[in-house]
């Protein structure tokens, strides 16, 4: 018999169609409308020459290909028949198998049920052939190869069966449930993404009111107290009676919020350092506007990281300090000491790197995204004004597609389901804008043409800077499965400087792997003494340690200085409390 599909209460059916339909007119009409004033906006997949220069190599060995196209076919005739003879009741191993670790094939309906077992394997070696002939595209260069296979694995992805109801078991199974309605709730929760990115789809990987932003993340105590154009900086309530003499400044990256090293009171970097006698100090970027976007390189030094120096001296007295810089944060950082060391100001004695690139050499695949063409583009594309809201994190999430894009895709728009309340995803959600000035500067001159790494090579307020001046002790954190920061390029970064340096290899990713408290118990991590020129060396000499490399760092850092002072309340030194932490700047969605 056929299956059954419940018709939910036909007035509710109405009242949402019509619901949707007034909707989906609204952002039709404004998008239509923002068409007529706006220049295109940038696309980020602009790899037509990538994809034309590959054709011309594979056809100049069509034989090649032909051999690529007999083999696809006959694994296809393979499948066929190891169908058929499921089919009929007979055994018959499989010609391709998923990747054990792949969430998406993880319903039983995607082995035991022989359409969806042929549907899968045939997206398989589809997914295999396509791999293979850009494999065999020789002469391409470096630059065009990568972004060939990028752009092939980013299609394939896209295309995969999971994606589509009719292929999508799990969909399919819930449709018959509940009546179509989660086709109904999907298609409300795409338009509710629309509406809130203006006509821009925006996939949520965490619902908004998950979480309040000081009361369930970023929840710490503390005050702000002090503020420019640029960021405010607040300092967190001591938790013991005595603190280390010298403050700890974070300087987080200024696409994103402060807050992934705050997050729920379980795994805050910062409650756990306040916990271990740090005095510390954040950080907090603005989300900037129209005002402010001819703000370059320069300020974010001079009004953020030396700004902040300023004024934890005066909020304590104390002029040495310890400094994290986080991802961009660090490249900042990094930065602002070569700057440092150029004058001779020598206020940080000691610098943490956390998941940070200095050498842009090996970039990894976020170089597929920057070259001449799509830069030049780019320029166009921005106005005057801030850069587009989430231009780099959007770019970040696309080097995971199927855990930061797909899955929510499915989650939401397909099963009808309101993302899961995670506080890492609703952070990675929560992106700031960039002055188009400091974009340009960061793409440009740090990240495509590496002069960050070249002594001289970029000047701050007239002072032409050098990583190998600076001698500020330092340790470097990686992730062994960072796709953002390759840790192999995070090591090359701490070669450049000319103090005494701690490499550290956490396993996990890129966020996973940073935001790791020791009471969690997970992953591990690899320290190495020796710093030989090859990281693959140093990881093959490195010794394995269980649990968080927090623990680690905190002997590290206290063994540079351990001399403590009474604890420092916020608020009680030169600069007054301006108003409680997390402060305004940090305003989710703003």
């Amino acid at each position: 018999m056929a299956p059954q599909f419940p018709v939910g209460s036909p007035a509710v059916l109405g009242r949402s169609m019509a619901d949707i339909a007034e909707r989906s007119q609204r952002l039709v009409a404004d998008w239509l409308h923002r068409q007529s004033r706006d220049a295109p906006e940038l696309c980020p997949l602009n790899v037509a020459h990538a994809f034309v220069e590959m054709t011309a190599q594979l056809m100049r060995d069509p034989a090649q290909v032909a051999h690529a196209q007999l083999g696809l076919w006959q694994d296809y005739m393979t499948l066929w028949q190891s169908t058929t003879r499921r089919m009929w009741g007979m055994k018959a191993g499989p010609v391709i198998e998923a990747d054990p670790g792949d969430p998406r094939f993880r319903d039983s309906a995607w082995n035991e049920v022989e359409v969806f077992d042929f549907i899968k394997q045939t997206y398989l070696l589809t997914a295999r052939y396509v791999q293979g002939i850009v494999a065999r595209a020789d002469g391409l260069d470096a630059k065009t190869a990568q972004r060939v296979d990028f752009y092939s694995r980013q299609f394939m992805d896209a295309i995969s069966p999971t994606n589509f109801l009719m292929t999508n078991p799990e969909v399919l199974r819930r449709t018959v449930e509940t009546g179509g309605e989660n086709l109904l709730r999907g298609l409300s929760n795409l338009l509710s993404d629309l509406e809130r990115g203006r006509g821009k789809l925006t996939v949520r990987a965490a619902g908004l009111d998950a979480f309040k932003i000081g009361r369930d993340i970023a929840a710490s105590p503390g005050k702000v107290v002090f503020q420019n154009e640029l960021m405010q900086l607040i300092q967190y309530s001591p938790a013991t009676r005595t603190v280390l003499r010298r403050p700890l400044l974070i300087a987080p990256p200024w696409i994103r919020k402060f807050y992934v090293l705050d997050l729920r009171p379980q795994n805050s970097f910062v409650r756990w350092a306040v916990e271990q006698g740090h005095t510390v100090f954040m950080i907090s970027w603005v989300n900037p506007d129209e005002r402010s976007s001819e703000k370059g390189f320069e300020a974010y030094v001079a009004e953020g990281t030396l700004a902040a120096l300023d004024a934890i001296e005066r909020a304590t007295g104390e002029r040495e300090v310890n400094a994290i810089g986080y991802g961009l944060g660090g490249t900042l950082l990094a930065s602002t000491l070569a700057w440092m060391a150029a004058v001779g100001d020598d206020r940080v004695k000691s610098a943490t790197f956390l998941a940070t690139m200095l050498d842009f050499k090996e970039a990894g695949e976020l170089g597929v995204f920057i070259d001449e063409e799509q830069l030049r583009t780019l320029e166009e594309a921005e106005q005057r004004g801030a850069a587009a809201d989430g231009g780099l994190a959007a770019t970040f999430n696309m080097l995971g597609a199927n855990d930061l894009m797909w899955s929510f895709v499915v989650n939401n728009y397909m099963l009808g389901h309101e993302p899961f309340p995670f506080d890492l995803l609703y952070w990675n959600s929560d992106s700031t804008r960039v002055p188009t000035r400091m974009h340009q500067f960061y793409l440009h001159r740090i990240y495509r043409h590496n002069l960050l790494r070249e002594p001289g090579g970029i000047e701050i307020v007239g002072q032409p800077i050098s990583l190998d001046r600076i001698r500020t002790p330092s340790y470097f954190l990686a992730a062994c499965e960072d796709h953002i920061t390759p840790w192999r390029s995070a090591y090359g970064g701490m070669r450049l400087l000319g103090g005494p340096g701690r490499f550290v290899l956490a396993a996990s990713g890129h966020v996973a792997g940073v935001v790791n408290p020791p009471q969690g118990g997970k992953y591990r991590y690899w320290t190495n003494a020796e710093h030989p020129e090859d990281p693959n060396a140093w990881l093959t000499g490195a010794t394995e340690m269980a649990g968080s490399w927090w623990p680690d760092w905190q002997r590290w850092v206290s063994a540079l200085d351990n001399a403590h002072v009474a604890a420092r309340v916020p608020g009680d030194g030169a600069l007054p409390a301006m108003e409680d932490a997390p402060g305004r700047y940090v305003g989710a969605w703003a």
